[in-house]
Order: C-alpha cells, then structure tokens, then sequence
C-alpha cells in the first residue's frame, strides 16, 4: 500500500509518499523564498508558486523517481486549514489525479496531521496524550484521545506564537520567518537585560494570548533610534523568552490538569531549542515525556500528509469525494 501525500496549506510546497511496509519512500518540499521582501506570505502569489512546484515535485516522484503511479492506493491532501487559494491548487490537483488514476482521495487536517508527525519517529507516544499544536497560525493544547478524536483545551485568543516571532522578526529588521531568526541571534543577547510580559499566564484557563506582548515589544523597539546588533540580540532574547515561559507553564496546567504526562509538542514553533529544553525539564518534574518530530517534519511537509493519509486509509476512517473543497478554518477538535 502507497499513500501519495500533498501538502499545500501556506507556502511550502510538499509531496512524499509513504509505504505500508517500508515507511517512507520520498518526502520533498520547495519552499517560496520569494516571501523574504514582503516580510510574510502574500496569498495570490503563494498559490501561483504552489503550481509551478507541485508539477516539479510530482515529476520528481513519478519520473525520474520511478515510482509506478499504478501502485498508489490513495492520495492524501491538505484540505485545510490554511490559505484558501494555496489549499484549492492542491486539492484540485490531488482530485484530478486521484480521478485519473481511478484511486480515492482523502482529504487531511494539516493541524491534525502536524500532532501525528510525531508518530514518523522511532520514539512514540501511545494514546492519549496531550498535545501542544505551536505554528504561525496557530497555538493550541489539544488532548488526543485517539485517532480522529481530539479535545481542545485551550487556544490563542488573539495572535498565535509564530505569528509574534513573525512580526517582531520584521520590526528588528530580521528575515522571515521570525522564529529561527529570533532564536539565532538571541544566543548573542544578554539574558534578562530586558523584561517582557507574560500575557495570561496566571489565568485559571489554558488560553493564550500573544498581541499584548507583540505590542509591548513593538513600541519598546520604537524607543530605539539606532538598532544595533546587540540591541537586537539582547531584545530577542528577552521577548523568546517571554514566549517560552507562556507555553511551558500552560503545558504544565495541562499535565497537572489532566493527569497525563505524556506531552507531543508539534508545529513549525516546536524545532525552537529553547522550548525543547525549558519542556524536557519541565516534563523531568512528572516523571513524563515529551515527544517532538526531527526538525524537517516540525515545519510543513508532505510526509505527515501522506503518513495521516495511511493512517486514516488503514483504519477506513476516511470519506472520498472527488468534488474540489477546501476548509481555511477546519478545526480537528470536538
């Protein structure tokens, strides 16, 4: 059994192909440089660039990979959530293929495919687990309770962790995406020379919230008529920081909350080293787990796709339809 996976929910272009018997088979991505000047994802141009990338890619794979496409069983695609012209350019490919070739569909969650990415390691949890989705849209503890069942515990009520390395990335002049570029030069910065909020982190509730501390930066950034390399460094490291402590001591609501103490930590956010670390000493203190993705498959990528398609294709827990839709807001939770 062969699963082809699509994977086109924002900028990355990603296509793998998962076997039943020997894992994965291909897993590639072209990612869209082309963001850097604007200093984020500019729709229209994504979707146009998503075209010329998915042919590339799926020539790769079938041609001078010599893959038979008459051995593919299915092709799993992203069907949300995400940009809605980059997620119809993979969905009306992935449907006229799957057409031609007389194979199903099945449409994935790209959220729900980031929390399973974890399962590609050798290392993986049982169900259920708590999970903490962390990307630039989005910021979620969720509790897995099984395959396609998930309980949303708390969320973002506002800006999502990516989306803040994002745009104070750009306020420092920094490159995009702002994650990496903050955790980089942040090793350079003098630790707890600056001092940033903690946005809800006291609150009874597992919510999040990011825009206050976005601003607080931001108009701290104002204050500065000359940034220097170490002013820059220095306020990366206090404003990381400031993320980080957020989502570790939610994570440890979670845990203490739910009684579990397995922990997957999932999304473009989960590669930061710093939040790797703060959670494995955190998870230390319980006796528990913490489980993350090699960094290729924290950010996106075809090979969650096709994988969330094997699963979901193993166990017939899927519905193909062969119409072309796409859900930008699709939730995985209950």
């Amino acid at each position: 059994m062969k699963i082809l996976g699509i994977e086109t929910s924002c900028d990355d272009t990603g296509v793998a192909l998962y076997d039943d018997q020997f894992g994965l088979l291909f897993n590639k991505k072209l990612s869209q440089s082309i963001h850097n000047k604007y200093g984020g994802i500019v729709p229209e141009i994504a979707a146009r660039e998503h075209l010329l990338n998915i042919i590339k890619l799926i020539d790769i794979i079938l041609n001078k990979k010599n893959i038979n496409k008459k051995h593919i069983s299915a092709i799993a695609y992203t069907a949300g959530p995400g940009l809605v012209g980059s997620l119809l350019i993979g969905s009306s490919f992935s449907i006229s293929l799957a057409y031609s070739l007389n194979i199903p569909t099945i449409p994935i969650n790209h959220m729900e495919a980031h929390l399973l990415s974890v399962m590609l390691e050798d290392q993986c949890p049982i169900f259920p687990f708590l999970t903490l989705l962390v990307s630039g849209k989005h910021t979620q503890l969720i509790y897995a309770k099984k395959l396609g069942i998930y309980y949303l515990l708390g969320e973002s009520l506002d800006d999502s962790a990516g989306e803040a390395f994002d745009k104070i990335s750009k306020k420092l002049g920094l490159r995009y995406p702002g994650g990496p570029e903050i955790s980089k030069i942040s090793k350079f910065g003098v630790f707890n020379k600056y001092f940033f909020p903690r946005p809800m982190l006291y609150s009874k509730n597992l919510n999040f919230s990011f825009s206050g501390l976005k601003t607080s930066v931001s108009n701290f950034i104002d204050q500065f008529s000359f940034l220097s390399f170490q002013n820059k460094a220095d306020i990366s490291n206090a404003f990381e920081h400031a993320i980080i402590d957020v989502l570790v001591l939610k994570c440890e609501k979670a845990i203490i909350q739910n009684n579990l103490n397995r922990l997957v930590v999932a999304g473009g956010v989960s590669s930061n080293f710093l939040l790797r670390k703060k959670l494995k000493i955190m998870l230390s203190k319980y006796n528990g787990n913490v489980f993350f993705p090699r960094n290729e498959f924290c950010t996106d990528n075809g090979a969650m796709i096709a994988y969330t398609g094997f699963l979901k294709f193993n166990s017939k827990i899927y519905k193909s339809d062969l119409n072309i839709k796409v859900y930008p807001k699709w939730n995985i939770y209950k």
